[in-house]
């Protein structure tokens, strides 16, 4: 269920700020979607997995945090972030 390595690096290339970024808040939001809708998809076929249940609510509530903090420092960052993502609308 966790991103792969080669996941991880594709996701890296694609949302990282500079050339060694490897925890800035765009990229923690962009693997927290992908690990969500994995986990999404895990669910509808599971449904009677709570524990995976309540790992998918704490991601939920890690991304609206990070997005929460992107959108204060650079709500165009944000647009262009969640544009990007195709998340919220």
């Amino acid at each position: 269920m966790a991103l792969t390595q080669q996941e991880k690096q594709e996701l890296m290339s694609e949302y990282q700020i500079h050339e060694t970024d490897t925890g800035s808040a765009d990229l923690q939001v962009a693997m927290l979607t992908k690990r969500i809708s994995q986990l999404t998809e895990h669910l509808k076929i599971n449904k009677k997995d709570h524990s995976s249940r309540l790992g998918l609510l704490k991601m939920i509530g890690r991304r609206k945090r990070l997005l929460a903090y992107i959108q204060k420092g650079d709500p165009q960052r944000y647009q262009s972030l969640i544009g990007r993502l195709g998340i919220r609308r």
